[in-house]
């Protein structure tokens, strides 16, 4: 039973904007760190950023400076601000608690 539902995907010019979402049951998200995975074609899954619920952020190198997490506990959701987007930021991208497992994930798609 998926218990994070991701969205907010979509189709992008290099450059361009996008903002994720992922819901999460609130029993999850008031105590486990939620994050934000990817895997692009052929490739491992890889982390790109997490925030805990004290709202302490890591984020991965590539993205650093271009994708924000954050957190809106009156909605139970976790964002992905990706901002400059690249071609090289094609992905699904997952949404991941250690006490729910993974969503269903939401394509990024960069392309001109």
């Amino acid at each position: 039973q998926v218990q994070l539902v991701e969205s907010g995907g979509g189709l992008v010019q290099p450059g361009g904007s996008l903002n994720l979402s992922c819901v999460a049951p609130a029993s999850i998200f008031r105590v486990d760190t939620l994050a934000w995975y990817r895997q692009a074609p052929g490739q491992h899954r890889e982390f790109v950023a997490n925030i805990t619920p004290g709202g302490h952020v890591f984020t991965a190198n590539p993205v650093k400076g271009r994708f924000t997490i954050s957190r809106a506990d009156a909605d139970n959701t976790v964002f992905l601000l990706m901002n400059n987007l690249k071609l090289e930021d094609t992905a699904m991208y997952y949404c991941y608690a250690s006490s729910a497992g993974w969503g269903q994930g939401t394509q990024v798609t960069v392309s001109f």
